[in-house]
């Protein structure tokens, strides 16, 4: 497998520290709200690594983390500079308040939605779903570790900073190096005085006497944890010292990313993660999903309007990882349209007698996915099969079976089920046909009779109009 590895800034040959075994850790989600379909094509990104390599017959061992304290509400692009101070809010606390809910309990809410999501997308579960709640003390040991070894210290407001100085490879992930950083601002002019240094960051912040959920008694007082820290600490005691890839968005580059790298290469001494990859940046209708904007689309959206929210994972299957997409809801029911043809052939197909899978399609399939997640030359190459007119029924249906395990799309669902005549879609084109016909326009009445033959949909024409079968 290759993949463009962000550090490095090209598609690198992906290389274990143990051969036949693949540890990835992902950035998981911050429980306060619904994942949004952005999100959920970075954590198809995962999911896409995982069924390469264990379609190679590689074992994977995959960690994602819950945040579910210490990601506050200013927690942006500004590199750890002054962030997390002043009378910013955690975000799960924030929204808490707003739902009147307890903190956990909000939490456990979008947490279970979170799963859920995933599951309606295919995407395989992590091994291990560790909680930033839960490894406190994980984190208590790891900053004391590093208060020790002089990379981090305690500020003059009694919280607890990484020296960002200490670590002299810091920038070498996303490229903003110290000296260029600027001084970010609490209030008017005031740089955050707590600090040695402007863009040092919080591994343990101070907790104020209104703070009285998400609070832990530490050796510096009362507080609770930066949003980088449990990363570092989940990461390094659930995959050890040396962590094949680690995902994420494109936006947790820097400052996350870049921060997680400077704790844990200072714990260990040495590179703990050998490949970043990164999920870019989703557009809907051309804008950023934001609350502001009235954009923001969830699966669950999806599945709102009928759609099969593997539509969503084919039309996020059209684009690269790595490139900026704008998705639309054109988009989403062109991928519905492809995704219902496909599962009707299949089941057509399955009808046929078996025969072995076009070897070479599969070849080519495989090197798609192999050089660097190049999902959209993997599907062309699955619709030459369909188009064939070489291949055998039961060859075209053994490959796409086979394939799915790459694509993820449930090709084979409606192998054994009756035609969906009674679909949003069917019912859609059989409208159309029975205008064409009034209209005596007989070549888009031939046309959309093919177009629901492709959908296993036969129609006759009969005295009282069109019938199904």
């Amino acid at each position: 497998m290759r993949l463009y590895d962000t550090m490095h800034r090209s598609v690198v040959p992906i290389i274990s520290a143990q051969p036949g075994l693949l540890r990835v850790y992902a950035c998981g989600p911050t429980v306060y709200r619904d994942a949004h379909v952005g999100n959920m094509r970075t954590f198809l990104l995962t999911d896409l690594i995982r069924r390469t390599a264990e379609f190679g017959k590689i074992q994977v061992r995959l960690v994602q983390n819950i945040t579910d304290v210490g990601h506050m509400a200013d927690d942006t692009g500004l590199g750890g500079v002054d962030e997390g101070q002043g009378e910013t809010e955690d975000r799960v606390l924030q929204q808490a308040a707003t739902e009147g809910k307890g903190a956990l309990e909000l939490a456990r809410h979008y947490e279970a939605s979170f799963h859920r999501d995933l599951a309606s997308l295919n995407i395989y579960p992590a091994d291990e779903y560790p909680r930033a709640s839960e490894s406190i003390d994980l984190m208590i040991e790891l900053i004391g570790k590093l208060i020790a070894s002089g990379h981090a210290y305690i500020g003059t407001d009694g919280s607890v900073y990484f020296d960002a100085r200490a670590f002299e490879g810091y920038g070498e992930l996303s490229g903003n190096h110290l000296d260029q950083l600027r001084p970010g601002h609490r209030f008017a002019g005031e740089v955050d005085p707590a600090k040695r240094f402007h863009a040092d960051w919080a591994l343990w912040k101070k907790s104020g006497p209104t703070r009285t959920q998400l609070v832990w008694q530490t050796p510096w007082g009362t507080g609770f944890p930066g949003w980088h820290t449990e990363c570092s600490a989940m990461s390094l005691d659930i995959l050890g010292p040396e962590i094949d890839i680690h995902t994420g968005g494109i936006d947790l580059r820097f400052p996350h990313h870049e921060d997680e790298r400077a704790q844990s290469n200072s714990l260990t001494g040495h590179e703990v993660v050998r490949h970043w990859v990164h999920a870019e940046h989703l557009l809907f209708e051309g804008r950023k999903m934001s609350k502001s904007s009235g954009n923001v689309v969830l699966v669950s959206d999806v599945i709102a309007r009928g759609l099969d929210p593997l539509s969503l994972r084919l039309a996020f299957l059209q684009h690269r990882y790595r490139q900026q997409m704008n998705l639309t809801w054109e988009v989403i029911q062109g991928a519905e349209t492809t995704l219902t043809r496909w599962r009707n052939r299949v089941a057509q197909w399955a009808t046929a007698p078996s025969a072995p899978v076009d070897a070479g399609a599969v070849q080519l399939v495989t090197e798609a996915f192999n050089e660097d997640l190049d999902t959209p030359l993997a599907l062309q190459q699955l619709r030459a099969v369909e188009r064939s007119e070489t291949l055998s029924d039961g060859t075209k249906f053994e490959t796409f079976a086979h394939l799915d395990r790459l694509f993820g799309l449930d090709l084979a669902r409606d192998v054994g089920r009756p035609p969906t005549a009674h679909s949003p879609q069917v019912q859609g084109l059989l409208a159309d046909r029975a205008v064409a016909r009034t209209n005596k326009d007989w070549a888009a009445s031939d046309r959309l009779r093919d177009e629901l033959a492709a959908l296993g949909v036969e129609v006759v024409d009969t005295a009282g109009g069109q019938q199904t079968n």
